[in-house]
C-alpha cells in the first residue's frame, strides 16, 4: 500500500512541484495539498473520517496562519499520528532542534533537487518497512537499526581540497545577493582567489543549488559566467 502524503506549503509553485515530486517516487501517493495550517487540519480530519488517513506530511515551517511546528502540536493534540518531514528554508538551529523534539523524522532544506527529495522519501520508506516488519517487542539492536534507517551513514564528502567553511561562505554570499554574481565578485566578498570561488560556485551549480548565466560587460565586453542562488 502506498504511503499517503499531504503537502503543506503556502507557495503555489513550490506546492505543485513537491506534489509532482511525490508522484514520481514509487510507493508514495499524493493525498492532497494544503496551503495553510487551517487547510492542513481540515484535510487531515477529512482523510481520517473517510477511512484513508494521511501517513506523512511534508511540512513547511512558514505558513500564512502560523508556524509549522505550531501546526504539528495541534495535530498531535487532535490525535493525528502521521509522520512529518520538514521541507523548508528555515535554517535556524533552534527551529531544527524543536522540530526534532516534536518528532519530525527528517529535515529537508530548500532549495533541493529531485534526487535529494527522492532520497529522503526512500529513507522514510525504509524506516516504515522496518517498523512494519518489527516484532511487538524489540531488542536493542533492532531499535538501533530501526532508528538508524532515518540516519544515513553520512553525506558524500566534499571534493578533495574543498572545505565546508568556504562552501558556507560562498553559499551565504549567493543567498544574500540581489542578483547574479561572478566568480571575481564572490572572491572579493569571501577573501579568496577567483579560481577558488569559481570552483565552489561550479560545485553548487552542479548540485542544482545555483544557476549559471552569461553576463556581458559594458560596450560589448568579454562575457563571463554569473551565478545566482536558486
Amino acid at each position: 500500500m502506498s504511503v499517503r502524503v499531504l503537502v503543506v506549503e503556502d507557495e503555489a509553485l513550490a506546492a505543485e512541484a513537491h506534489a509532482a515530486y511525490v508522484g514520481r517516487v514509487s510507493g508514495f501517493a499524493l493525498a492532497g495539498i494544503a496551503r495553510s495550517a487551517r487547510e492542513a487540519v481540515r484535510a487531515l480530519d477529512a482523510a481520517r473520517d473517510a477511512g484513508a488517513p494521511v501517513d506523512l506530511i511534508l511540512l513547511d515551517m512558514n505558513l500564512p496562519d502560523g508556524h509549522g511546528l505550531g501546526l504539528l502540536s495541534r495535530l498531535r493534540a487532535a490525535g493525528h499520528l502521521c509522520d512529518a518531514i520538514a521541507v523548508t528554508a528555515a535554517r535556524d538551529t533552534k527551529v531544527v532542534r524543536q522540530a526534532v523534539v516534536q518528532g519530525v523524522v527528517l529535515y529537508l532544506l530548500k532549495p533541493f533537487t529531485f534526487a535529494t527529495f527522492r532520497d529522503k522519501l526512500e529513507q522514510y520508506a525504509d524506516y516504515r518497512a522496518r517498523l512494519d516488519a518489527a516484532p511487538e517487542e524489540v531488542v536493542q539492536d533492532e531499535v538501533d537499526q530501526l532508528l538508524g534507517s532515518l540516519r544515513p551513514a553520512g553525506n558524500a564528502p566534499l571534493p578533495k581540497g574543498m572545505s565546508a567553511e568556504t562552501l558556507r561562505a560562498v553559499t551565504a554570499t549567493l543567498r544574500d545577493a540581489d542578483g547574479d554574481l561572478s566568480a571575481s565578485e564572490v572572491a572579493a566578498v569571501i577573501g579568496a582567489s577567483r579560481v577558488t570561488a569559481r570552483r565552489y560556485l561550479e560545485h553548487l551549480a552542479d548540485k542544482g543549488l545555483a544557476a549559471r548565466g552569461v553576463r556581458y560587460g559594458p560596450a560589448g565586453g568579454r562575457p563571463e559566467v554569473g551565478y545566482s542562488w536558486r
